[in-house]
């Protein structure tokens, strides 16, 4: 009964690709699995403070999954890039707390609500929310996402020069949950970073209260 149901799927789907083709990332994103994606943890010096990130933006699967998430809304998506950020997570989290008992929090970078509401989600948000449960309800993390806020609209970063990023993000980002951060371990997290200029300045107003903190992002570009 299950092939027949699977087969009447495929069936169906083939049709509608005739009638309506889907985008060609789509379907490409539908043949990825994590053995795909290169996992590499890179470190790099921006804007005077270290950023990590996870997976090189040039490879086309990464481009293809962040454009999928952030454009269609694929959960499919969404999923395996949360699969990529759930490994690093679990060894980054299981060293933090051989010498330390904070509490961790995922803070997804925000976007201003004109922003939000006009794409209709937060990108990262999404991925970070298809994360296994043990990230959610404390077991290994809290996700945070109030902790940090967008106090004012920013132009698009990707076609400003290093100098204008600086001064575009340059106070945008305020802790508006303090009792949540302040003794917290906090995981800023962003899905493409260029010259870290958005995920420095979102990080300051953390280490400016004294809160240890890791700018994360999945992919580099």
């Amino acid at each position: 009964m299950l092939r027949l149901v699977r087969a009447v799927a495929v069936a169906i789907q083939a049709l509608l690709d005739v009638i309506l083709p889907r985008k060609e990332r789509v379907v490409r994103i539908e043949q990825y699995v994590l053995e795909d994606l290169s996992i590499s943890p890179a470190e790099q010096e921006a804007c005077g403070i270290s950023i990590t990130t996870l997976l090189s933006y040039r490879e086309k699967a990464v481009e293809d999954l962040i454009r999928a998430v952030k454009y269609d809304g694929s959960h499919q998506a969404a999923t395996l890039l949360a699969e990529v950020l759930a490994e690093y997570l679990r060894e980054e989290i299981a060293s933090l707390r051989s010498f330390s008992t904070r509490p961790i929090l995922l803070i997804p970078l925000p976007l201003h609500p004109e922003r939000r509401a006009a794409r209709g989600f937060n990108q990262i948000e999404f991925i970070i929310e298809k994360l296994p449960i043990e990230f959610h309800d404390g077991s290994l993390s809290r996700i945070g996402r109030d902790v940090l806020v967008r106090v004012r609209e920013t132009r698009q970063q990707t076609h400003l020069s290093r100098t204008e990023r600086l001064t575009n993000v340059k106070g945008a980002f305020a802790v508006s949950d303090l009792a949540s951060a302040v003794d917290a371990y906090a995981f800023v997290i962003d899905d493409v970073t260029t010259t870290g200029a958005t995920l420095a300045e979102a990080v300051r107003p953390l280490t400016s209260l004294g809160v240890p903190t890791c700018a994360l992002a999945l992919a580099r570009a």
